[in-house]
């Protein structure tokens, strides 16, 4: 038996770190360098043993065993991705880093492995942080950069981690991509001798890729074979590299990007770089996602309540808001069930379109006479809580704050300024404008009683030029964005921690590990297409677990794509996540009305499993067009299934439906056709699925009998 920890046999010079399913190994070689070992299904130290030597090919490749060190510093013969890359007060652009010393303790209540490394010369050091979560076979890394000495050095790359993979006999690695309303695709491609780049310029998270990889044999299931894995907990640029040798080593390294990036590292100063959790999964990309599902709940969300059931009135009114629709709105939402109303964009400012108001706080009175006291009383007393939108970061060129303070955005003086949907960026490292905006927010959510912020960022960074900030320290800004960012939701949810805050960015453009420790959930995208957003659904739940995902009903036809889908199909669509309603309810029929509150209603009674059980993405039927997901609680015996049917073809029924989760020697009952049936039956011969036409859905409450 392996023990579940930490561990440094000092003869052979190797560390362990052993986790429920997982090893984790590497060693102090002959050059005092960490190398690389093994990472997979368990082993003892004194069986990677022999892996720890040296490796030379020729004098082109004089040091192959570079290619898995542990963390890579440019210097010398290495010329694999850096994971750190500086230079020196002399200019000397070279690091010939040693093994120091280490140190296991306790970091926030887990076992955790520091280890300090120095350069031969210099005054750097270099700090590898590894903090297990042994429950589910994860490791949290990133490294400290130490000025130790007097003078100034440049961080010129800063990689939170690089995870080696063992030898297999092919590398599939798979990701997501996507564009604005088609995020989170996946994609799977066989890595060959070179580098995959995944990465974001754009200043934020990104809608066009998502920062974590998996890389399996090929073979790998959803529910079986070794699924090797990592996600990032950042918010900026950054960039994750898969990278295959000639001698087939593989290393994925990833952090905050390179690109156009410099960081000063004054005397005695620290740099943090963000954190990079890695696992191993022995029972496929599922065995993945509930690893990375429960990590989220119990180490990573601020907070672990039940998401509500929300109503947002953007698509009902656009930019059109006043009082008295919004209070109309309300009542047609509080009749359905929901609990929580959300005021969109179109609140403040002279703020009747995107092209004005964008940054002036202030309510509109002539939308809001009575101040928005008025619309919040009005809500409250319908048994709602009330929510409202902002977009903190942005700023209109026609405004006040623009007027008065053109030099708050990110610019060059000799260039022109990049409107995108009409706004700017301001630059939130500035002290006066993040004081600026903790200010209006303070003062938003202190004198009123509101419980929910949606805060979007409609644009990308441009012109990323720091009025007032020292030449030599202008590429900072893509960091000092995210660090300001991080510290101003961190004050306000320090003062106001009753308030829940969703992070929305053109769609998913600003999700990851790092918003989601401040942030409770997510907006995936501006799709809310029923049929489409079961794909986007799909790529976010490898990672991204289904709490943090907010799923809205609206009109069919979409504006999308002009498809039109039945309200059973767009609810069920919508109930895999925190529900939401975002249609305009006051041109929706009595009888829309009442079908909607029963099915909010049964979201009620199943959304403790959706937004906290385990989720198994059901694939056998994938070639009819069935998409098919179950979430389940074992602990109870309860289980609900979703099912999806895209087109029937030649009127052929579907085959059977095979559940997964259950007890096999344990009876089910199916409630809705009212069917009894074993564990054992459901998981080998399956369900039938009553699916017909085009666009069907339905949902299974399966419960275990005592």
């Amino acid at each position: 038996m392996i023990n579940l920890t930490i561990q440094y046999n000092e003869q052979l010079r190797i560390f362990a770190i052993q986790t429920q399913n997982s090893s984790y190994l590497f060693g102090i070689n002959e050059r005092e360098h960490l190398q690389h070992l093994y990472w997979g299904d368990p082993v003892d130290i004194e069986d990677s043993a022999p892996l720890l030597q040296l490796q030379s090919h020729s004098s082109f490749d004089a040091e192959v065993e570079g290619e898995v060190e542990e963390y890579s510093f440019w210097g010398g013969a290495s010329y694999t991705e850096p994971s750190l890359k500086v230079r020196m007060p002399d200019g000397v652009r070279d690091l010939r880093v040693w093994y120091d010393h280490h140190e296991i303790t306790e970091k926030d209540g887990r076992q955790t492995l520091i280890i300090t490394l120095k350069d031969q010369v210099y005054a750097l050091e270099t700090q590898l942080i590894y903090r297990v979560i042994p429950e589910f076979d994860l490791v949290e890394r990133y490294a400290n950069i130490v000025n130790t000495g007097q003078e100034e050095i440049v961080l010129e790359s800063m990689q939170s981690a690089a995870w080696t993979l063992p030898y297999l006999q092919d590398y599939r690695l798979t990701h997501v991509t996507g564009k604005w309303s088609g995020e989170f695709q996946l994609r799977n491609t066989i890595l060959t001798e070179g580098k995959k780049v995944l990465e974001s310029r754009r200043g934020f998270t990104d809608g066009h890729a998502n920062p974590w990889f998996a890389i399996d044999d090929g073979l790998s299931t959803e529910s079986g074979g070794g699924v090797w894995f990592g996600a990032l907990a950042w918010s900026g640029n950054w960039k994750i590299v898969a990278e295959k040798t000639p001698f087939t080593n593989v290393r994925v390294t990833g952090g905050i990007h390179d690109f156009d990036n410099e960081w000063l590292l004054g005397a005695g100063e620290t740099f943090e770089t963000p954190v990079f959790v890695g696992g191993f999964s022995p029972e496929g990309f599922g065995g993945m996602s509930h690893r990375l599902h429960q990590y989220q709940y119990n180490y990573i969300l601020p907070r672990s309540e039940i998401g509500k059931v929300l109503y947002n009135s953007w698509e009902a009114t656009y930019f059109d808001v006043n009082a008295q629709d919004q209070m109309a709105l309300a009542e047609r939402a509080a009749k359905m069930g929901v609990e929580l109303f959300v005021v969109d964009d179109g609140w403040f400012g002279q703020r009747n379109s995107d092209r004005a108001g964008l940054g002036d706080w202030n309510v509109n009175k002539e939308k809001f006479p009575n101040g928005l006291v008025e619309l919040i009383d009005r809500v409250h007393g319908l048994g709602m809580e009330f929510g409202i939108w902002v977009e903190p970061e942005s700023v209109n060129p026609d405004s006040d704050l623009y007027g008065a303070h053109p030099d708050w955005v990110y610019h060059f003086e000799t260039r022109g300024r990049t409107e995108l949907r009409n706004q700017l960026l301001l630059n939130i490292s500035k002290p006066e404008v993040k004081q600026y905006i903790i200010n209006f927010m303070t003062e938003l959510l202190g004198n009123h009683e509101i419980r929910f912020i949606k805060w979007d960022m409609n644009r990308t960074i441009t012109e990323p030029g720091m009025k007032g900030h020292p030449i030599n320290r202008q590429k900072e800004v893509w960091v000092r964005h995210v660090q300001s960012l991080y510290d101003i939701w961190a004050q306000l949810r320090a003062k106001f921690p009753d308030v829940e805050f969703e992070t929305c960015a053109g769609g998913g453009s600003r999700i990851d590990l790092g918003i989601f420790r401040y942030s409770d959930q997510s907006w995936p995208s501006d799709n809310t297409d029923a049929f489409d957003r079961l794909s986007i659904q799909e790529g976010f739940s490898y990672t991204y677990a289904p709490r943090m995902m907010t799923c809205w009903v609206t009109e069919s036809p979409t504006g999308m794509n002009g498809r039109n889908v039945s309200l059973k199909y767009r609810f069920h669509s919508a109930m895999m996540g925190t529900l939401g309603i975002g249609s305009n309810l006051n041109e929706w029929r009595d009888e829309w009305i009442e079908q909607s509150g029963e099915f909010i209603g049964q979201y009620k009674a199943i959304r403790h499993l959706v937004q906290f059980g385990r989720q198994f993405r059901l694939t056998s039927l994938r070639h009819k067009g069935v998409t098919a997901v179950q979430y389940s609680d074992a602990a109870t015996g309860d289980h609900v299934l979703f099912a999806f049917l895209h087109s029937q073809k030649l009127g052929e029924p579907l085959p059977r439906l095979r559940l997964a989760g259950l007890q096999a020697d344990k009876t089910y009952l199916i409630e809705e056709p009212g069917l009894t049936v074993s564990g054992r039956a459901l998981m080998n011969i399956g369900v039938e699925l009553p699916l017909r036409g085009d666009f069907d859905s339905l949902v299974y409450r399966i419960r275990e009998q005592i």
